[in-house]
């Protein structure tokens, strides 16, 4: 059974730090391509950052500069580690895999910024 687990989100002030983790079971993650996504409420799901497994990134405008995407293939996880957060980043963050036709999404982690 492939699973994709989520953790390190919370409640942080503006200008604050989070990492995030993504650790994938049932897979070989480093042959998927991996990625962070995003719902605030009232959104769609939107791409925050993305690393193909041959280790290209890319990033949503909204966080390049401020955001970056990492994968441990050894550990099968992938990072997103966001700094300079701002409370338009506040939503709850979902891992992503995908290789050709097949998708596996993780169930989400709740980031919010507030002071």
């Amino acid at each position: 059974q492939v699973q994709l687990v989520e953790s390190g989100g919370g409640l942080v002030q503006p200008g604050g730090s989070l990492r995030l983790s993504c650790v994938a079971s049932g897979i070989i993650s480093s042959i998927y391509n991996m990625g962070w996504y995003r719902q605030a409420p009232g959104n769609e799901r939107e791409l925050v950052a993305a690393t193909t497994s041959g280790g290209s990134t890319n990033y949503a405008d909204s966080v390049k500069g401020r955001f970056t995407i990492s994968r441990d293939n050894a550990k099968n996880t992938v990072v997103l580690q966001m700094n300079s957060l701002q409370p338009e980043d506040t939503a709850v963050y979902f891992c992503k895999a995908n290789r050709f036709y097949i998708t596996y999404w993780g169930r989400g982690t709740q980031v919010t910024v507030s002071s």
